[in-house]
């Protein structure tokens, strides 16, 4: 099929005929996850105050690239402990929890660059560049010598994955990452080590 799909599309440069407009199912790939001695290189091999607090912030709260971008100064309640994710994908806010890490790292960053409206914004002002935020990643991945293949979004990945390793319930991780159904962040026991370890295999039963 794909094949035929190919030759009409790109050899013949014709439509494909309505008998062959059938759609191909998508490859299911899991997420690449970092482990958390992987993130920790990351983050020490990052010298930058900004570039830091970029990368944690992203990892802490499993955060989106846009999702960061967007973050302003209110959006961080010291007081609760939390984080306020407005108007992301779906049209939906939610609360992420702050870490004591990211609200010191935080404060340490804001004395430093004082940012106005944003937590990260650009030398100018402003909503910083997401390739800025993609060349920062890139750059403490190969300064940290980790050869996956790796995005920003990897972070993500492995925010929801070492929770689910440290025995969180998938609902509340569904809740954090804004997934709006359940079968997107089961995806994350596939990767997990806790989902994988807890089962025992029937070998550990032979003589």
């Amino acid at each position: 099929m794909a094949s035929i799909r190919y030759l009409y599309l790109k050899v013949l440069h014709k439509p494909l005929p309505d008998n062959f407009s059938i759609k191909q199912r998508k490859p299911n790939k899991l997420p690449v996850v970092l482990s958390q001695k992987e993130v920790y290189k990351l983050l020490r091999v990052t010298v930058n105050l900004k570039h830091k607090a970029i990368l944690l912030l992203i990892y802490s709260a499993g955060l989106r690239l846009g999702e960061l971008l967007n973050l302003k100064l209110g959006d961080i309640d010291s007081s609760s402990m939390k984080i306020h994710i407005r108007q992301s994908k779906g049209k939906k806010d939610r609360f992420i929890m702050l870490s004591e890490n990211v609200l010191k790292l935080l404060k340490e960053y804001y004395n430093s660059y004082k940012p106005k409206e944003y937590i990260i914004e650009g030398q100018n002002g402003g909503k910083y560049s997401p390739t800025s935020v993609q060349n920062i990643f890139r750059t403490a991945l190969k300064k940290a010598g980790i050869n996956k293949s790796a995005t920003v979004h990897t972070l993500r990945h492995s925010f929801a994955t070492h929770l689910l390793d440290n025995g969180t319930d998938i609902r509340y991780i569904q809740e954090l990452l804004g997934h709006k159904r359940l079968e997107t962040a089961q995806m994350y026991t596939h990767v997990s080590s806790y989902s994988i370890n807890k089962i025992k295999s029937p070998a550990d039963d032979l003589i």
